[in-house]
């Protein structure tokens, strides 16, 4: 098993590192994720700041930051959805699963905001914990 996971953007522009461990990882169904990422919604772990390393491409970034919402960061060349959360200058950073090179050995443990979900969006018979809005372990 590998100390850190590289991730990247879909024209390789961007390119960052994760040491391991995730503390967490979710499937967020909010509108929100869903707009940003053009399906369900998204597949994220989160890390400690301290934990996530921008390796190259940060002029190809661009931030996205909804009212009384969390960063979204994405690359400005071939629209990739990467990293947000806190991200840059916050406690935490949200990581795209998607967007990983590599396995990030945690799996997701739950979905949140399954209420907010798109009608079309079927949740899985996967046994996972669901939450209607944020999971209350998170506040």
């Amino acid at each position: 098993m590998s100390d850190s996971v590289r991730g990247s953007c879909l024209c390789g522009r961007v390119t960052f590192e994760v040491d391991l461990p995730f503390r967490r990882a979710s499937h967020c169904h909010c509108s929100r994720c869903r707009k940003h990422s053009g399906t369900f919604g998204l597949t994220q772990g989160r890390v400690p700041r301290s934990q996530f390393r921008l390796l190259s491409g940060e002029e190809s970034i661009r931030i996205f930051r909804p009212e009384a919402g969390k960063a979204k960061a994405f690359c400005a060349e071939c629209g990739s959805s990467l990293f947000g959360g806190d991200w840059p200058d916050g406690e935490e950073v949200s990581v795209r699963l998607g967007s990983l090179d590599g396995d990030p050995v945690i799996r997701p443990q739950y979905h949140t905001f399954v209420a907010s979900r798109a009608p079309w969006d079927e949740l899985p018979d996967d046994g996972l914990p669901r939450y209607e809005e944020r999971n209350p372990a998170e506040r």
